[in-house]
């Protein structure tokens, strides 16, 4: 019901009933014709009785303040509470159903209220997003109990909020904890190499009981008459670029989210832990109308800047074009990158990607995430029953085994490579960072 609809009262189930009842009352003329007037008297005295209620509860509209508490940016895949505040300045009582965007779920919806005159309630329901971008909830609809309650008066309050809906920054939150706490094991994160052990010479120090004889700098021992050691870390004021593709495969969905939607959570996470090190993180989007640039920065200001650039994109219909892709990102940078592609291969792309990604490596450190669609693995899980399922798995193993095909090109290339399910890719993409940084491929 949009709010310029008429907003009629409707017969609650008390009414109904009572109605029910009287045309049952029809059928008991038939055996006893004589209580016509009665039954006539009683239709009268509903009818009367209904439009007197009617009348008294739609002077009870505007009767009912009312606002809405929540966060202005919220993650994408996540439930979150939204508080309504409900205020009467004479007794009311009924249910109000808030207008939230239509794409999202929610439960605890309608919310019951019962209140005296000044009186106010705090409610909440829980509300499931789905969809990033701006997002506006437009209303909330009051059905307020007549007197008698035998009517439900429709009200429409114009309470209007806006709020954005971003990629999941929630799990760099939950990195944050579980690092604190050493406990990034429990996301499959893979240890660390121990600070002393990286590429980057730190300083030097006191010899260590644990460490190996090549880090003891023998000059430095000899002149303080004891062993002295050098301490390395890990390099710092490296390069992480993200070459994002929009292009219309990345809309596939697994679960509530898309390929695309689980590729952005994927960016945040490694943007934060790449910034964390000193390196700085960049983005470069393809395969829309207009491709969106951020310049690789390390100030801690990256994260947002990134959440604001992406935040609105969506998959489009087109095709990616990797080799266009590449010689944008090349005319960009400058200094030396780990170019991150991020995609959902196909084995037509030979003729694009494979000469994207050569271009790409003669400058840069190029690593590509290709998403594996979950459907395939159940395609091939399921069991051969019949002729179709019998094509179904056949087709299925026939894009499975191209996609290997293409996979072995990219890697006999010197590509990196990452097939993994989309859920799987933030960790995969954290441990793929550690482990070139280790090894000081960046």
């Amino acid at each position: 019901m949009s709010p310029s609809s008429p907003l009629l009262p409707i017969p609650d189930s008390r009414l109904l009933a009572l109605a029910a009842l009287w045309f049952l009352g029809a059928l008991a003329l038939l055996r006893w014709p004589g209580g016509l007037a009665a039954w006539q008297f009683g239709g009268g005295g509903l009818l009367a009785v209904a439009l007197a209620d009617a009348l008294a509860g739609s002077r009870r509209r505007g009767r009912l303040t009312l606002s809405r508490q929540l966060a202005r940016t919220l993650p994408v895949g996540t439930w979150q509470t939204v508080g309504l505040r409900v205020g009467a300045s004479a007794p009311a009582a009924g249910w109000v159903r808030d207008r939230h965007p239509a794409a999202f779920r929610s439960t605890g919806l309608p919310l019951f209220f019962d209140l005296a005159a000044g009186e106010r309630l705090e409610a909440s329901y829980r509300l499931h997003l789905t969809q990033r971008g701006p997002e506006t909830f437009s209303g909330v609809d009051v059905r307020l109990r007549s007197p008698l309650g035998l009517w439900l008066i429709p009200e429409f309050l114009p309470v209007c909020d806006a709020a954005r809906v971003f990629p999941d920054f929630a799990r760099i939150t939950q990195y944050t904890l579980l690092a604190t706490d050493h406990r990034l094991s429990q996301w499959g994160i893979l240890n660390r190499r121990r600070r002393g052990q990286g590429m980057e010479f730190h300083q030097l120090r006191d010899y260590r009981r644990e460490d190996a004889l090549r880090q003891i700098d023998w000059k430095a021992s000899a002149r303080l008459g004891k062993l002295i050691s050098r301490e390395y870390q890990d390099e710092r004021d490296q390069q992480v670029v993200f070459l994002l593709d929009c292009g219309s495969r990345m809309g596939a969905r697994d679960g509530d989210l898309s390929h695309f939607d689980h590729s952005l959570n994927a960016v945040l996470l490694l943007a934060y832990v790449a910034l964390n090190q000193g390196d700085a993180a960049g983005l470069l989007s393809f395969g829309h109308a207009q491709p969106r640039f951020i310049a690789p920065h390390k100030s801690a200001s990256t994260v947002n800047r990134l959440l604001e650039a992406v935040y609105d994109l969506h998959p489009t219909s087109q095709t990616p074009d990797y080799l266009r892709a590449a010689e944008h990102l090349l005319q960009r940078l400058g200094k030396r990158a780990l170019v991150i592609l991020l995609t959902n291969l196909r084995d037509e792309d030979a003729d694009t990607l494979e000469p994207a990604v050569a271009l790409l490596a003669r400058r840069h450190a190029v690593t590509v995430a290709s998403l594996r669609e979950p459907v395939l693995e159940d395609m091939l899980a399921a069991p051969v029953t019949d002729f179709d399922t019998a094509l179904t798995r056949a087709a299925a193993l026939q894009y499975s085994a191209a996609r290997r095909c293409q996979a072995a090109r990219l890697r006999h290339g010197g590509i990196s490579l990452l097939d993994v399910s989309p859920r799987e890719l933030p960790v995969a993409l954290v441990n793929h960072y550690w482990e070139r940084k280790r090894s000081g491929s960046l």
